[in-house]
């Protein structure tokens, strides 16, 4: 706001501030961030210092100062979002006071930094939890967390206090790294169970070990996540100098009764400017592979970039389980039928997504149409049948298919491939199948008999 003021304070006409402040927005943008990174590493760092591990009590300060640094990382995530699932990442991580190796590739992940180890080549995927802290009876127990050399843990995977994930070790999505692990282990599920897996080879300068061009190109690529941010920052400009216009015109009746037409056309340019951006960034998605280091993997970053940081914050953020997502869904790409409930907006790649007549899918669900595993990007197709349900924070793998009027409960995992068939339940990580009232009652009375 200083700034503002600064650079609108001897422009007598709104004309003339409303140039002054959309030539500005760029800068605007850049310092906003920058003041965001500082503001936050100097919080977390401060609060690190007495974050170690041990039992503590869970009414303590020290409770009380994880329980901050995890709310500030969360809305970080948000905020600075840009810097995530880039080059940049392990140099934030590292500020925030993390032992982060070379050659890691990190994206929105939630950790503890201070008990946090994260050595060359590991790969943490979205939204892991990493030296995450256990409250039981009264106490919270930390521990440090170290992500071994060339390990990898999956979407929304646990690595809790005290454990490590060992040398080219795997934790699969939504799933929990045990307390032992050989190398070279994989593991599924939570309480985790071992999974057999080998390693698919790959070109090491298109995953592991990547020329100096490439780096070069990537770097450029992951500058233009500003251009979102930028767009922000105009579109909230817009906003202002409207309701300025509006109170000079008519005063605060002309300035209640614009407002509304007002946000919802900037909600409309925020999420056709998203769109846009999909079908020129990466156009439609097919079931394919792409190594990390490859200019669609980089461009398909930057369209998620937009889509986090103009299309939810500006728009569909308040528009979940309602027909305007659903619409807005479409015009990128996914195929949904009538009457949909869909609470939720992670579908990554929009185009190998169908959902048919009467599906509900619920809150913090993510149909995960890619896998990254050994570094390469794996795609395949998501198909929820006619009146198939989707529980809360459950995940769908690439691959899969849940039949007609069947039924996943809330933080399931439906394993990659897998099909459900029509009209039965299913429980758990992974899934298992769950007996009807009915079938459970007949059962148990020829038991009885």
């Amino acid at each position: 706001m200083f700034a503002t003021w600064l650079l609108v304070r001897h422009t007598l006409t709104l004309s003339g501030a409303a140039l002054r402040l959309l030539a500005a927005a760029p800068l605007f943008a850049v310092t906003t961030t920058v003041c965001g990174m500082v503001v936050t590493v100097v919080l977390v760092r401060l609060l690190n210092r007495s974050i170690t591990p041990g039992l503590h009590r869970a009414d303590g300060g020290v409770t009380w100062r994880v329980w901050l640094v995890t709310r500030i990382l969360d809305g970080a995530r948000g905020s600075l979002f840009p810097l995530y699932a880039s080059l940049a990442t392990p140099h934030w991580l590292r500020l925030l006071g993390a032992q982060v190796g070379r050659g890691t590739e990190i994206s929105t992940v939630l950790p503890l930094p201070s008990l946090l180890r994260v050595d060359d080549g590991a790969f943490l995927a979205d939204d892991t939890l990493v030296a995450p802290f256990e409250l039981r009876a009264g106490w919270m127990r930390l521990g440090p967390v170290r992500i071994g050399t060339r390990a990898f843990v999956g979407n929304s995977g646990i690595v809790g206090p005290g454990h490590d994930v060992a040398d080219h070790g795997l934790v699969g999505v939504l799933s929990d790294a045990p307390a032992q692990g050989g190398p070279g282990m994989s593991w599924i599920g939570r309480p985790a169970m071992p999974l057999p897996r080998v390693a698919e080879a790959a070109d090491p300068g298109r995953t592991f070990a990547p020329p100096r061009r490439l780096v070069a190109a990537r770097a450029a690529v992951e500058l233009c996540r500003l251009l979102p941010v930028i767009v922000g920052t105009l579109l909230a400009e817009a906003v202002l100098l409207t309701q300025q216009a509006a109170l000079d015109v008519g005063g605060l009746p002309l300035v209640a009764l614009l407002s509304a037409p007002l946000l919802l056309a900037v909600s409309a340019v925020a999420c056709l400017t998203t769109t846009g951006a999909k079908w020129i960034l990466v156009g439609r998605f097919r079931p394919s592979e792409c190594p990390l280091w490859s200019p669609f993997v980089w461009r398909n970053e930057l369209f998620d970039t937009f889509v986090e940081v103009l299309a939810v914050p500006w728009a569909m953020g308040a528009h979940l389980g309602t027909p305007v997502l659903n619409w807005w869904l479409r015009s990128l790409g996914a195929r949904i039928g009538r009457g949909v409930w869909c609470e939720t907006y992670w579908l990554p790649e929009t185009d190998l997504i169908r959902l048919d007549d009467g599906v509900s899918v619920n809150r913090g669900c993510v149909l995960q149409t890619h896998l990254f595993h050994d570094r390469v990007m794996r795609m395949d197709t998501v198909h929820l049948a006619a009146g198939a349900s989707l529980g809360p924070h459950s995940i769908v793998l690439p691959g899969a298919a849940i039949g007609t009027g069947a039924s996943i409960a809330a933080s399931s995992l439906v394993m990659r491939g897998e099909t459900v068939p029509d009209g039965t339940r299913w429980a758990g990580n992974p899934i298992a199948g769950v007996p009807r009232a009915g079938t459970a009652s007949a059962l148990a009375g020829g038991e009885a008999a």
